[in-house]
């Protein structure tokens, strides 16, 4: 046997597979400066895992609920597994991936995914999935969002997805090759600047507004992974204007928590309770909140989860208080890196209109 010959083989191979790595790593988006909610799947991956609560869903869950507001008032360890347009399914198997790691009290799951029973668009689906890390649940996830374009190796081997885009490559594809900065605070997307909510659209006639088959069968197996893990499965409808939702939803979610003797709280009907204003709360015109709404709404959620589902004050607790005394620290730093963005901008403008 020439062994010079073996050896120069497996390093051949070897040389091949780092290069294909590296490669990958160069064109994969980096969700850095852009679309920033590509990255919030997997930054839960490096935090602690002992969370009393986990929500579950879509932009009306990350960006709408403040688990700092809970930590720092309630003393409760919260944590947000949210994505953009996350389908049922994919909270689903999001909720099963998190199990893996810790068994949480609650878990808080934003119904307007109901809507969609049928996998939608792909960039939505590689924001949910591309963050899981393999393992059995992921592989799932991938095969219920698969679009009929979608091919399951392309989130294998997402070279095969990203190879074109070489000439969309800029500096923060190799600055963020292998570490991402944090854009998310337990999972919450803050923004603190406000377009209030005026001449929001009627939702259109729908011809059918029962939910599919599909997404109320995902609704059950969540229901009933939880009961079988002995967590408090919670229901909530943020209170964002647009997009519509309709009474003959409303019926529908208030009607099967009402048989699986679920909480499910509706925070447009909230608005009073919660001091919510659309004048000053939200800052996209009544889609999401902005700061001061998500923290409204989750100082309420707090009160509720402390009564309805006894969950302790963890402040007491030195590690995790010391672990939430840096968190805040970014939290109010982010505050203030946003405002003063905020204060450049509108100088910008008025200097832009004297001219």
């Amino acid at each position: 046997m020439n062994w010079k010959s073996v050896i120069r083989a497996v390093c051949s191979v070897i040389f091949v597979i780092v290069t294909l790595f590296l490669l990958q790593k160069l064109l994969v988006p980096k969700y850095a400066s852009d679309v920033v909610e590509g990255n919030l799947i997997a930054e839960y991956y490096g935090e602690e895992k002992d969370h009393d609560v986990i929500f579950i869903g879509d932009c009306e869950v990350y960006e709408n609920f403040s688990p700092k507001v809970l930590w720092e008032e309630y003393g409760i360890n919260s944590y947000i597994r949210g994505s953009a347009q996350q389908l049922i399914w994919q909270s689903y198997y999001l909720l099963e991936d998190t199990l893996r790691y810790e068994k949480p009290e609650v878990v808080i799951f934003n119904v307007l995914a109901l809507k969609f029973d049928t996998p939608q668009k792909e960039a939505y689906n590689r924001m949910s999935l591309e963050g899981m890390e393999w393992s059995l649940s992921k592989v799932k996830a991938i095969l219920a969002s698969m679009t009929e374009e979608e091919h399951f190796l392309d989130y294998v081997f997402p070279i095969l997805r990203y190879h074109s885009r070489w000439s969309e490559l800029g500096e923060e594809d190799v600055s963020y090759m292998f570490h991402r900065e944090p854009v998310s605070h337990n999972g919450y997307y803050m923004r603190v600047d406000v377009k209030p909510a005026e001449n929001v659209p009627e939702g259109r006639i729908l011809s059918n507004y029962q939910f599919g088959e599909n997404a109320l069968t995902y609704l059950d197996k969540m229901t009933a992974l939880c009961r079988e893990n002995g967590i408090r499965l919670v229901l909530v409808k943020a209170p964002s204007l647009y997009p519509w939702w309709y009474e003959e939803w409303e019926e529908q979610v208030e009607a099967y928590a009402e048989e699986h003797e679920l909480l499910y709280l509706n925070f447009l009907e909230l608005t009073e309770e919660t001091g919510l204003d659309f004048s000053q709360d939200t800052y996209d015109g009544g889609l999401h909140l902005n700061l001061s709404g998500a923290e409204k709404i989750t100082r309420y959620l707090g009160g509720v989860l402390r009564e309805e589902c006894a969950l302790a004050d963890r402040r007491g607790e030195a590690d995790l208080s010391r672990a939430w005394a840096e968190k805040i620290s970014a939290y109010e730093q982010e505050i203030a890196r946003q405002q003063e963005n905020a204060k450049r901008q509108e100088m910008a403008e008025e200097e832009e209109t004297t001219e």
